[in-house]
């Protein structure tokens, strides 16, 4: 860990945005999703959410070039939950589609908490979704192609957003809950750590003002009494058996 790469991590922490997301209906191609994560990681969206009523969320990480570590995803099997779950937080969800109600996308004021709803590749957005968005927005076309690719209206719009905010100010104050916060730090400057930990079961240990273990040795102590004991047992039940 150098401090340009804890400072980084400290900066990218206090920037992200907590209340703009991103919901993708039923988008099923890696590259589709990872370019979207992607975008997501660079305007500093905290989380996304997947609708998938069948399959699993697998995005292209050589797209991603590693963005999906660092913006949290939520999966969904059906998209009236986040749609429904994000209103009663108090966010407007605006669906990237064309109908009677469509504004240009930099008509919408995005300082507001927002969630930009994008459809599938090959049908849009679902009549379901439509249904319970509070708008859409489009984004005008000058050429042949009726509508620009998933992954690139994503960054279009959200590049819009991220102009707004970075005006109002809005990416100079942390929005991550103190405790959230906290375990992300460890995870993003210890990840090795972290997993050790999950694997035993130990509390993440306190880090440094450098992002490194404030007492790697008693860290490193309770991690192998831990596995000791771990294998001890194991022989045990081996022995038991054989």
């Amino acid at each position: 860990m150098t401090p340009e790469r804890y400072e980084k991590i400290l900066e990218v922490l206090h920037s992200r945005q907590t209340d703009l997301t991103v919901i993708t209906d039923q988008v099923h191609k890696g590259q589709n999703l990872s370019a979207i994560i992607r975008t997501a990681d660079a305007v500093g969206i905290h989380r996304v959410h997947a609708v998938y009523d069948k399959g699993v969320y697998r995005p292209h990480t050589g797209t991603a070039m590693g963005s999906h570590k660092w913006v949290q995803t939520t999966i969904h099997q059906n998209i009236v939950t986040p749609i429904e779950e994000l209103q009663q937080q108090g966010f407007q969800v605006l669906a990237a589609h064309f109908d009677d109600r469509a504004v240009d996308y930099r008509e919408v004021d995005y300082t507001k908490p927002t969630a930009l709803l994008l459809g599938a590749e090959k049908w849009g957005v679902s009549e379901g979704a439509c249904s319970r968005v509070d708008g859409t927005v489009i984004i005008p076309m000058m050429g042949m192609a009726e509508s620009f690719n998933v992954s690139v209206a994503c960054a279009i719009i959200l590049a819009e957003a991220q102009r707004q905010r970075n005006a109002l100010g809005m990416y100079g104050e942390c929005q991550i809950p103190h405790e959230e916060y906290q375990t992300l730090l460890f995870e993003w400057c210890q990840p090795m750590i972290a997993r050790m930990c999950r694997e035993t079961g130990l509390t993440y240990p306190e880090l440094d003002d450098t992002g490194h273990l404030q007492d790697p040795q008693t860290f490193s102590r309770l991690y192998n009494e831990i596995k000791a004991s771990a294998r001890k047992a194991k022989n045990k039940a081996l022995e038991a058996t054989g």
